[in-house]
């Protein structure tokens, strides 16, 4: 092999190699994934008809109040149930569950349906109460199912295109700190 193409040859490798450590430093632009709604109806420990209680005048909020410091919306206390229960579909397998609950004083372990991940804060009082946006702005049409299923996006992607739309902040911020 003469020079010339030894000299060639080791061009072709250190641009090679240059570019793989400049591939490297690059970061692959963000992908949305794109889900699918609505998503399969989770399983409960107790069937649970959002269409019935609804239908009947109780408003999310009766349920699922917002407490101090207003990050979670929380569920309702067993016995709060009970208080309609004690007469109303007594016998049924489901309330006999939730009367045991009651009785024993231990919450029914709800499964959440809707997460958001620990880095990211979020404040249903501050989106419910100060924005007044309607709970089914991001849980769907809740109050019309008989069985819950995840209905809207929680990504960063969806709650940035909402944040636009309403004119709040897109600040990382708002979001992402310690608050």
């Amino acid at each position: 092999m003469t020079n010339s193409s030894r000299l060639r040859w080791a061009s072709v490798i250190l641009g090679c190699a240059g570019l793989g450590v400049f591939a490297l430093g690059q970061k692959p632009a963000p992908r949305v994934v794109e889900e699918i709604f609505p998503q399969k109806p989770t399983v409960q420990p107790i069937p649970f008809s959002h269409k019935v209680h609804s239908g009947l005048g109780i408003k999310c909020l009766d349920c699922h109040p917002i407490r101090e410091p207003g990050y979670q919306a929380g569920y309702p206390k067993e016995t709060t149930c009970m208080g309609c229960h004690a007469s109303i579909k007594k016998d049924s397998e489901a309330i006999r569950k939730l009367e045991e609950f009651a009785r024993s004083r231990k919450p029914v372990p709800w499964v959440k349906v809707y997460h958001v991940p620990d880095y990211v804060w979020f404040s249903h009082a501050s989106h419910v109460q100060d924005a007044k946006i309607a709970c089914e702005t991001c849980h769907g049409a809740v109050a019309a199912s008989e069985v819950i299923a995840k209905e809207a996006s929680t990504s960063m992607h969806s709650c940035m295109q909402c944040h636009a739309k309403h004119g709040a902040s897109n600040a990382c911020d708002s979001c992402h700190s310690s608050q």
